[in-house]
């Protein structure tokens, strides 16, 4: 195996699903103290920490996450695809962005550094802290599953809850009570009618109606009766709240979650430019430089049970990140 699917395959056999990152960072760490980068590591909570490797700065930094999404799933090489739980969201990535790191040091290029954050996965603490850290690159290349394009933009991402109350009852007597799922189940589908914004580049906004919780048990009128959306804003986040309460109305609460701004990247020639759909750390790592969004992998495997990364775009991706520090600090 090349010196990248090797160091992935290592990345990707330890378990470093949010909240548990530890074991990941600490690798991460040693090979980079190995190898005589300065580290440093910020607590973002307890046991949880962000790794800052660095030489003399002032350049490009590339960064991307160490944190997945449950269940652990083991690594294993099959043909020309490399299986795994962060195979391209986004161990894989990061590997490629190590060993692109340490191949611009070697040549004697030290203005690059590497920042790799934990819980992008969940609400991103990681990069909320990273930005408080004294950063001092003019760009910022973050690491997602882009297919190997540069990325033109991203769609933000706003949280909510629409909650609906109602009473209790024997379910014997369900006339007794006020069913708040009822109520909540002819709510949902006329999010269909609403008008939400659309951008030339980042096409429309969607949402995902992802979770659903109602009752305690099949004998009790449901009191309570809740639903969790996602949105994926393509601009100013002031509209969709207006859109989305006015269809709320009087008849269920909306509570507003964590946002992240839609935005659009720097690019550069060379590389194949497209928007993508997702969000990403980049709106809140502000200090770090101008954004760029660039990896390897698909973000249509990332999050599933197969999720993989074709070893041959593997590879390439160290070229190409090589290609992009050197461009941008010409």
């Amino acid at each position: 195996m090349s010196d990248v699917v090797t160091l992935a395959t290592e990345l990707l056999s330890i378990e470093s699903t949010t909240g548990r990152e530890r074991a990941a960072v600490d690798f991460a760490s040693s090979w980079c103290v190995s190898r005589g980068w300065n580290v440093s590591l910020q607590e973002v909570e307890p046991g949880r920490s962000n790794l800052w490797a660095k030489r003399r700065g002032g350049g490009v930094t590339l960064s991307t996450h160490l944190d997945t999404v449950p269940p652990f799933v083991p690594p294993r090489l099959e043909g020309d695809r490399l299986y795994g739980r962060g195979a391209c969201d986004a161990k894989g990535i990061a590997a490629a962005m190590m060993i692109a790191a340490q191949r611009l040091a070697d040549d004697g290029e030290e203005r690059v550094d590497l920042l790799f954050v934990v819980g992008e996965e969940k609400g991103s603490p990681g990069a909320r802290a990273a930005n408080r850290l004294p950063a001092t690159s003019r760009f910022l290349v973050n690491g997602e599953p882009t297919e190997s394009r540069l990325a033109s933009g991203g769609k933000g991402a706003q949280r909510l809850i629409v909650r609906v109350r109602g009473r209790e009852a024997h379910s014997a007597y369900a006339h007794l009570g006020q069913s708040a799922l009822e109520p909540l189940l002819d709510l949902l589908p006329e999010l269909r009618t609403l008008a939400l914004p659309i951008d030339p580049i980042l096409g429309p906004t969607t949402y995902n109606i992802g979770v659903l919780r109602a009752g305690t048990e099949a004998n009790i009128v449901p009191g309570l009766a809740e639903a969790e959306l996602m949105i994926r804003l393509v601009g100013d986040v002031e509209p969709v709240k207006q859109a989305f309460t006015a269809w709320a109305g009087q008849r269920a609460d909306v509570v507003w979650g964590s946002h992240i701004p839609a935005q659009h990247f720097h690019v550069i020639g060379g590389f194949e430019v497209a928007p993508v759909a997702y969000t990403s750390d980049i709106p809140l790592l502000d200090r770090w430089g101008t954004p760029l969004l660039f990896g390897p992998g698909s973000i249509h495997v990332a999050h599933t049970p197969l999720e993989y990364i074709d070893v041959a775009e593997l590879e390439a991706s160290v070229d190409a990140y090589v290609r992009i520090v050197r461009t941008l600090l010409a």
